[in-house]
């Protein structure tokens, strides 16, 4: 069945029930890629970070295609204005190799392995071997010139597949196509306030990094993240030590297209409320912590800010989750800060690649308080290693069910739109009712 048939069969109003052949069909996950992390989007590729000096580069993905992160050399002219930072496809424009094969490190330029192409961070054809032939005798005696390219052989026309770029406070996104609106115009004014909450003036600091390979489809994590249902009765630690609780204030906030989501929550002090807990088996009364260090908790200045439902107060979330549509999530936990870029490995797995940061002017001792609370987190978190396992199981429920059937998405009722509670699932059908209208539905 190839991907247009199959996008016909859904024919409901609404995006409350999403079809299981949403995350196994083969064909329909192409048609992702094309139209999603090759098409009109924004797709993170790292931190500014993570390639400080000129020269640097970092190997990473956008979708299944591998691209360089790297810091170019800036003109005197220029540096008020251009961030150094380009992205560029690893695959030669010769013969299609990855010429890059070391994950990070620093060059003067890229060499291709197989003939030679020397390209410059840039992207741009620097020069290659026999380009103007090589010099030979006829068996005359005949000065002659065997090979070499073509005479209308343009250089600038032969450089690396280069991505646009845009940097937003250390953040760095880019994008294949030409189409995508402005990087701000993208993320819109709801999200934008809570990115600039964490990174705006700040200075990151590189942390450490986790990775892992989760078997299943790439849009279950998008929903993980967009699921404020699920946290207070999955996670143990959530529910136990307040992390994360029904009994919460919360808000979900969304931008105009639904395609983005930040969950905001405030912690409480944890203990039970039957309320919530009654019945609910990851709560234990009696779990104690045996090094109490791993929920110490120091409030920051920049926790703080303006409450838009009651203007003049100020509210202070100890956890934010953006979603950012389609490759990553930006988490603050606590004092816990990391992003986590989404890989897409196939319609049935993906990668998982988590970087913890901090800032510049933390302490030691805050730079030691966010490693530990980063143990929550990461592929064999006390939290996420949870996540992980239950996206595994819903993937084998959807092959086990075939072409038929599809998730049940309708707490808080069908449509869509922003709340103040957590006792929802309106992001994820919001970014269903985003994802139809890309695809075609």
């Amino acid at each position: 069945m190839n991907a247009p048939e199959t996008l016909s069969r859904w024919n409901q109003a609404t995006s409350s029930r999403v079809p299981f052949w949403a995350y196994t069909d083969a064909q329909l996950y192409q048609r992702e890629l094309e139209k999603i992390f090759y098409g009109p989007h924004w797709s993170y590729v790292g931190l500014a970070v993570e390639i400080p000096n000129t020269g640097d580069f970092r190997l990473t993905w956008v979708g299944e295609r591998q691209v360089v992160m790297v810091r170019d050399r800036v003109a005197p002219k220029d540096r008020g204005t251009d961030h150094g930072i380009r992205v560029v496809e690893n695959r030669c424009a010769h013969r299609g190799v990855r010429f890059c094969q070391q994950p990070q490190g620093n060059a003067r330029s890229f060499v291709c392995p197989y003939h030679q192409w020397t390209y410059k961070l840039n992207g741009e054809l620097a020069g290659l071997p026999f380009k103007e032939g090589v010099k030979a005798t006829e068996a005359d005696g005949t000065p002659c010139v065997q090979g070499g390219m073509p005479p209308d052989f343009d250089l600038k026309a032969h450089g690396l597949t280069r991505l646009r770029v845009e940097v937003l406070h250390g953040l760095v996104f880019a994008t294949f196509s030409e189409e995508a609106e402005p990087l701000a115009d993208y993320l819109g004014p709801n999200i934008l306030p809570w990115l600039d909450r964490i990174f705006k003036g700040r200075e990151l600091s590189l942390l450490g990094y986790n990775r892992q390979r989760i078997p299943g489809n790439w849009k279950l994590m998008m929903e993980n993240i967009k699921d404020p249902y699920h946290p207070g009765l999955l996670h143990t630690w959530f529910v136990t030590f307040g992390l994360w609780r029904a009994d919460q204030k919360s808000r979900m906030v969304m931008d105009d297209h639904g395609r983005h989501a930040v969950m905001v929550s405030r912690r409480n002090e944890g203990g039970e409320n039957r309320a919530v807990t009654e019945g609910v088996t990851s709560f234990k009364a009696n779990m104690v912590l045996n090094d109490a260090r791993l929920l110490d908790v120091v409030p920051e200045p920049w926790w703080k800010v303006p409450d838009p439902a009651n203007p003049g107060t100020e509210i202070n979330p100890t956890v934010t989750m953006m979603t950012l549509f389609p490759s990553v999530i930006v988490q603050q936990q606590v004092n816990s800060l990391s992003t986590r870029h989404i890989v897409p490995r196939g319609e049935g797995e993906f990668d998982f690649v988590w970087t913890h940061f901090g800032f510049a002017d933390d302490t030691p001792e805050m730079t030691q308080r966010r490693l530990r609370q980063a143990n929550l987190f990461g592929p064999a978190g006390f939290v996420s290693a949870d996540d992980g396992e239950v996206i595994e199981f819903s993937q084998d429920g959807f092959r086990q069910w075939g072409e038929e059937g599809s998730t049940l998405c309708e707490l808080g009722g069908t449509g869509t739109g922003g709340t103040e509670h957590m006792v929802t699932e309106t992001l994820i059908r919001s970014m269903y009712a985003y994802w139809r209208k890309v695809m075609g539905v």
